[in-house]
């Protein structure tokens, strides 16, 4: 891009061994006026594919959390507008028009985009899955993540209108089973981490009834049985990974390894 044409929007995103979806995410945003990429070690080829869409790419392996990293990542933004992507998503065309047409405009509000999951063989329209609002594309200059080490939220200290966008987000999450188990391990653990520090505690009875409720309001309230077996399945497994939350924060406070010296 000229040097002298204003960046309208900054496509930025975080990533980590993300080769297998890094080509078609950065291939749906490839309009942008600039794009940024802020790796945190991969080991595969997920540089070399970012280097074919942007020279703007930046490697920072001091992780504290995800917000702290989406941080790093805006600060080299330009753009009046961010569009903050995760490398397993993707713009629909529409979605891209909508986007397109936003960034003309003066940047004065937050837009939600609807993300579509596919997720074990379908696109998953019920079980509280969609439309999962996230608030994605806002003014670089008025808003931005918080510190939180897993599920960082965008914060809108201005109190800007928030609105929310037609076309999809498209969400490719889990591989299989090993890679949902192995995911939802690794944001228990960072859960219980920070309530830990915040001097929160858990029981695992908590965590029980946390995940009999889960199960009953995907499953149930929220119509997952309308997704067919692969809404059973995310709802077994979505009441799973809640028990294990509580459960990693109940160990947490349990006694350390006595000392044999």
């Amino acid at each position: 891009m000229d040097s002298l044409m204003q960046v309208r929007l900054s496509v930025v995103l975080i990533i980590k061994n993300e080769a297998q979806h890094l080509n078609a995410c950065l291939s749906s945003v490839a309009w942008a006026d600039e794009i940024i990429i802020l790796d945190s070690g991969s080991t595969d080829a997920s540089l070399e594919i970012a280097a074919q869409f942007t020279d703007k790419i930046y490697v920072d392996t001091h992780w504290q959390g995800f917000g702290v990293q989406r941080q790093k990542a805006q600060a080299y933004a330009q753009g009046a507008w961010v569009l903050m992507l995760d490398a397993d998503e993707r713009i629909t065309p529409e979605l891209a028009q909508e986007i397109q047409q936003i960034i003309q405009q003066p940047a004065q509000k937050i837009y939600q985009l609807k993300r579509l999951s596919w997720c074990f063989g379908r696109f998953i329209r019920h079980s509280g899955w969609y439309p999962d609002q996230v608030a994605r594309l806002y003014p670089r200059q008025s808003a931005g993540y918080n510190a939180a080490l897993v599920h960082e939220k965008l914060e809108n200290p201005q109190q800007l209108p928030v609105a929310t966008l037609n076309g999809d987000l498209l969400h490719f999450t889990y591989q299989d089973i090993r890679h949902y188990l192995e995911k939802s391990a690794h944001y228990a653990q960072a859960w219980a981490q920070q309530r830990h520090q915040q001097g929160k505690s858990a029981s695992l009875s908590q965590g029980i009834l946390h995940g009999l409720a889960c199960f009953m309001r995907m499953y149930l309230v929220k119509a997952g049985f309308l997704d067919g077996r692969q809404g059973l399945l995310l709802a077994l497994l979505s009441a799973h990974s809640t028990f294990v939350k509580y459960a990693s924060l109940w160990a947490l406070q349990q006694p350390k390894l006595p000392n044999n010296g």
